[in-house]
């Protein structure tokens, strides 16, 4: 039987290049991180459904549960020095469940939509805004309407606004944020470039040099 559920899907922007960078140690420690943080932002009935790589499927039969986990989960993971930022999407609408696993065309859209959100940001559809107790207690900007891939019609999509700062710096190597400059490696020509180590600075001069050739 179908029954209306609100979805949140996330991932870190910038996995494959850490993974690429750190290797696969690195991420594997990166992605425990997240699971733990992502479990101490869960709301309410929310509850993490499953985990996929570095995305994560948190599900609630409450918009307004998962709304909370998501701005949480921006607010402690934003600003966290040499973690990588997170994108989002959050859907609501009727999802087959069965032994554990869903089905739907919720599920679908709402991962067509992680997969449009930018670095540091959460989108929600418009169904998912209506579906909220009182859609005013929140700031949204419309993002325009999109098309999704076996979706007929195109979808209103909007950002999900917060008040937390932004990453001051991301390493331009393997992404992730640099939010403290003292423990951070300077460019010594590009005052505002750091890096999380020597490593990523050293791989950076080198492609520096192979594109110059």
């Amino acid at each position: 039987m179908e029954e209306n559920i609100a979805i949140l899907m996330a991932d870190l922007s910038g996995y494959t290049a850490l993974t690429e960078t750190h290797g696969s140690s690195g991420a594997a420690d990166m992605v425990e991180k997240y699971i733990s943080i992502v479990r101490d932002c869960l709301v309410g009935d929310s509850h993490l459904h499953g985990v996929v790589g570095d995305e994560v499927i948190i599900v609630s039969s409450s918009a307004d549960h998962l709304i909370y986990t998501a701005l949480l989960l921006i607010q402690n993971t934003s600003n966290k020095d040499n973690f990588l930022q997170v994108h989002g999407g959050l859907h609501y609408g009727k999802i087959l469940k069965r032994n554990n696993n869903y089905f739907g065309t919720t599920i679908n859209l709402a991962a067509r939509i992680t997969s449009k959100a930018t670095a540091g940001t959460f989108w929600c559809s418009k169904d998912y805004v209506s579906a909220l107790s009182d859609p005013s207690a929140f700031l949204f900007q419309s993002k325009g309407k999109h098309s999704f891939k076996n979706v007929s019609e195109e979808k209103e999509v909007f950002e999900l606004i917060t008040d937390h700062p932004k990453a001051f710096y991301i390493d331009p190597v393997c992404r992730m944020v640099i939010s403290n400059e003292q423990n951070a490696i300077q460019h010594v020509d590009a005052p505002d470039t750091f890096f999380c180590s020597s490593s990523c600075l050293d791989i950076y001069r080198r492609n520096k040099t192979m594109q110059s050739m």
